[in-house]
C-alpha cells in the first residue's frame, strides 16, 4: 500500500495522550494525530525521527490536526536504522494486497472484508469454487526486540476474543487463519509476547492445536523522495517469517 498524500519527516517530542503527539516540523511545534492507540513506548523516544502523512479531506472531516503520524525510524544497538510503519489501519490494506499473491489460497479465490459469521466479525473471508469459506483475522505487529517481533505490545482482550472465535471455527470444520503483518523488515521470527499478555500466547497455541493457520509476513517500509521535498511512503508485504509459539 502507498499513502495517497505527501509524507514529511519530523522530530518526535512527546505524546500527551494516546491520540496525539507533539513533533518538531520546520522549527515549529505541531500537534499531530497518532494512528496507533497502543503504548508504543519503544517506538517513540524523544528525538525519534517520525513520518507524517498529510491528513486527507481535513476540512471536510473537521480535523484540527494537519498530519497523521504513521511511521518511525528505530535506531538499533548496532547503529542501523529500522523503518517501522506504526499505522494500525495499514495491516488490513497490506493484507488485501498480499493475500492474492501469498499462495495460501487458490488463484480463483475472491476476498471479502469485514465479514460477519454468526455473532463474530472477521477481517477477511474467502470464496473459492468447490472449497469451504475460510475466515482470516489480521494483526499488525510493531514491537521488535533483538531482531524478533513480538505481539501484542500491550494486553489485548479483544485479540484473545478473536483467536478464540477462530479456534471455534476450526473445531467446527471451517478453515481459519490469523495473519500477523509485521510492519518492518529485519526480523527473524514472530513470537507471542507472553511476558506482556500470557493469555494471548496461550490462546494462540490452543488455536494452532485446533487447526488454525498461524502465519506471519514482514514488510518493506520505503520512503521515496519527491521533487517537491516531500516523500511518498509505501508499505509492502514481502516475505513469510516463522512463528515461534
Amino acid at each position: 500500500m502507498t499513502y495517497s498524500t505527501p509524507v514529511v519527516k519530523a522530530k518526535f517530542l512527546s505524546r500527551p495522550n494516546r491520540f496525539i503527539a507533539l513533533v518538531e516540523l520546520d522549527g515549529e511545534t505541531v500537534t499531530v494525530h497518532v494512528k496507533n492507540t497502543g503504548r508504543c513506548k519503544e517506538l517513540l523516544p524523544a528525538g525519534a525521527t517520525v513520518y507524517l502523512a498529510a491528513a486527507e479531506n481535513r476540512a471536510k472531516a473537521q480535523r484540527k490536526t494537519p498530519y497523521d503520524l504513521v511511521a518511525v525510524e528505530k535506531i538499533k544497538p548496532d547503529g542501523t536504522t529500522l523503518f517501522i510503519n506504526m499505522d494500525s489501519q495499514a495491516p488490513n490494506a497490506i493484507a488485501a494486497e498480499y493475500l492474492p499473491i501469498s499462495g495460501l489460497f487458490d488463484g480463483n479465490t475472491t476476498y471479502r472484508r469485514e465479514v460477519t459469521h454468526g455473532t463474530s466479525r472477521f477481517d477477511f473471508a474467502t470464496d473459492t469454487p468447490d472449497s469451504p469459506t475460510a475466515y482470516l483475522e489480521v494483526k499488525g505487529c510493531t514491537l521488535e526486540r533483538d531482531g524478533i517481533a513480538y505481539f501484542p505490545d500491550a494486553p489485548t482482550e479483544r485479540g484473545v476474543k478473536h483467536i478464540k472465535e477462530l479456534t471455534a471455527l476450526a473445531k467446527a470444520g471451517h478453515p481459519a487463519y490469523i495473519l500477523f503483518v509485521t510492519q518492518m523488515k529485519g526480523v527473524t521470527e514472530l513470537r507471542p509476547n507472553d511476558e506482556t499478555h500470557p493469555a494471548f500466547g496461550e490462546a494462540l497455541r490452543e488455536a494452532e492445536e485446533a487447526g488454525v493457520g498461524v502465519i506471519a509476513v514482514d514488510c518493506v517500509v520505503e520512503p521515496t523522495p519527491n521533487p517537491d521535498g516531500t516523500l511518498t511512503l509505501s508499505v509492502t508485504a514481502d516475505k513469510p517469517i516463522p512463528v515461534n509459539l
